[in-house]
């Protein structure tokens, strides 16, 4: 679904989106149509419009070539599983105290979990999360998810500050990385076939850079702002004054 929006800034028309549709920031997609300059005697306006719902869930769109060929856009490789995968732990001793941390911290957050190591690569551990709480341990958006990974990655690095630590649960940051580059193609799309720029919704910056490598070649330029851990992305055509 979308709905249009006008105001003094773009940031005035996303407040009133906000408050109108009575839903998050980070759950609609917002596309810049007009903005007015101001003068002496005028104010400036900026008018957007913003994509929310089930439209989110669209298939993935094609890439139309100079040509004008039709061809499936690549998916880019997954930023938490790349590389091989090592058969025996590099070193157990520190793999078994991390397993034992995480476990540790969601008994202290007050549930029960079963920590297991899902993947090892050179310098990268993968925890799967077994609960039958996992939609809290998820949390909204992966929040609790990031926070325990957050927590882990601050543990692991004590002993070993080049070790990176991947926590899931229940597949959530696959399915994640699908959701956020079908959001991110057909952003793109949207901004080939109007040449107006769109501005995603805060990501963190795992979630910047892989919109931003299943952006490269695709036709249009990607620039993150903002202050802070969450930064939006904003999608330009590529060359454009």
């Amino acid at each position: 679904m979308t709905k249009e929006f006008q105001g003094r800034t773009e940031q005035d028309a996303i407040d009133k989106a906000v408050e109108e549709l009575h839903i998050g920031r980070e759950d609609f997609d917002v596309e810049v149509i007009e903005k007015i300059p101001g003068g002496l005697f005028k104010k400036g306006s900026v008018k957007i419009r913003v994509h929310y719902g089930e439209e989110n869930n669209a298939p993935l769109p094609t890439d139309i070539s100079p040509m004008g060929r039709s061809e499936a856009p690549a998916k880019p490789e997954s930023l938490m599983n790349d590389g091989p995968d090592l058969a025996e732990p590099a070193n157990p001793d520190l793999e078994k105290a991390l397993v034992d941390f995480v476990t540790g911290l969601i008994e202290h957050m007050g549930y029960k979990a079963v920590v297991k190591v899902a993947f090892r690569k050179e310098r990268k551990i993968g925890l799967s999360i077994e609960s039958d709480d996992s939609a809290i341990l998820i949390g909204r958006k992966g929040k609790n998810l990031d926070a325990i990974q957050l927590l882990a990655n601050v543990f692991v690095g004590k002993q070993d500050e080049d070790m990176k630590i991947i926590v899931d649960s229940e597949d959530y940051r696959t399915r994640h990385e699908e959701t956020l580059i079908r959001m991110a193609l057909r952003s793109a799309d949207q901004v080939r076939r109007t040449g107006r720029s769109v501005l995603l919704e805060p990501m963190n910056p795992y979630e910047r850079r892989l919109v931003h490598t299943a952006l490269n070649d695709y036709g249009v330029d990607t620039k993150s702002e903002g202050d802070g851990l969450y930064k939006q992305i904003r999608i330009t055509l590529k060359d454009a004054n």
